[in-house]
């Protein structure tokens, strides 16, 4: 049998907090505390505006960072050990790059979301995400449910 918990109360002083300031100068906890009627609404979207763009600025100076780090590293090793132990640190170098540039779209994405007026609602169904998946994940475009029903259905029938 499942236990009911009661709602979480939310702190008198965190629940109004949002109203004086701005979006980009809310914590996570005043995001939380909001009502639920105030739902991606203008402070919120320039909260996850400045965090997406915050998480494009670090990733664009990872890439840069990993072009010096390659450009630097092309010394020439005798030892085969030593020169396949460098070619696979490059490798996972570029893998890890890899993945940040697809990142890197979805960041695009979800801010080109944000300025039509879709982001944090599902691509499914319509319904809110909820702040606390977009928290966890801001470039999530799917609903806990609808997400776990893709991931179900590709376990099931494949890619």
């Amino acid at each position: 049998m499942e236990t009911l918990k009661p709602p979480v109360k939310a702190d008198p002083k965190l629940a109004n907090a949002w109203k004086t300031k701005s979006g980009s100068e809310l914590t996570e906890e005043e995001l939380l505390a909001m009502p639920e009627s105030e739902y991606m609404n203008d402070k919120q979207l320039e909260f996850f505006r400045t965090r997406l763009s915050a998480l494009k600025d670090d990733l664009l100076s990872n890439a840069g960072e990993t072009t010096e780090h390659l450009r630097e590293d092309t010394s020439i090793v005798p030892d085969p050990a030593d020169r396949a132990t460098i070619e696979e640190e490059h490798a996972l170098e570029l893998r890890t790059r890899d993945r940040e540039r697809k990142l890197l779209k979805k960041i695009s994405q979800s801010l080109a979301r944000i300025d039509a007026g879709d982001y944090g609602y599902c691509d499914e169904t319509g319904e809110p995400i909820g702040l606390g998946r977009l928290l966890a994940r801001p470039t999530a475009t799917l609903s806990l449910e609808a997400q776990q029903r893709r991931e179900l259905k590709q376990k099931m029938f494949g890619d």
